[in-house]
């Protein structure tokens, strides 16, 4: 599995334009991608790149003008992670394959190597999981999952 700086990046700036484009009395103002490459330490000419595809995709709005820059596009608790990494082209997949839908495997005889579906379940699990993370989670530190009976060693 590999998730590249791509998606990282793109969620890092998403999570710093949650958190920084709350003006007064809870109106969302613009924040300059300036500002975002500053405080997360990205390169400026990476995050226009980013921007514009979060921007095609509908994620971000952008704003001309004295006091311009992006904001986001829905609340940060309707912006699911998943939204952010897919929109930057970054496919959440674990296998050597193509895609799910190529009939040829990753073999050279065609075939799905042994390991292949251990994979796809990863992935698809990967992909549940930054589905089910919002922006506003994020920014206020709500990813970590609850400890279960097994984490905290309580017997059945």
């Amino acid at each position: 599995m590999r998730l590249s700086t791509k998606g990282r990046y793109a969620v890092m700036a998403m999570a710093d334009l949650a958190r920084n484009g709350r003006g007064e009395a809870g109106q969302a103002r613009a924040v300059s991608l300036a500002e975002i490459a500053t405080r997360q330490e990205i390169s400026l000419s990476y995050l226009e790149q980013l921007f514009a595809r979060l921007r095609k995709s509908g994620l971000v709005q952008s704003v001309r003008g004295p006091g311009g820059g992006y904001r986001l596009a829905k609340t940060a608790g309707e912006t699911v992670v998943s939204e952010i990494v897919l929109a930057v082209d970054e496919p959440i997949r674990a296998t050597r394959c193509a895609a799910h839908s190529s009939p040829r495997g990753c073999m050279m005889a065609g075939e799905r190597c042994i390991t292949h579906n251990l994979w796809e379940d990863l992935g698809d699990e990967i992909h549940r999981y930054l589905s089910s993370v919002s922006l506003e989670d994020v920014v206020l530190n709500r990813t970590r999952r609850a400890p279960t009976v097994a984490d905290v060693g309580v017997a059945a």
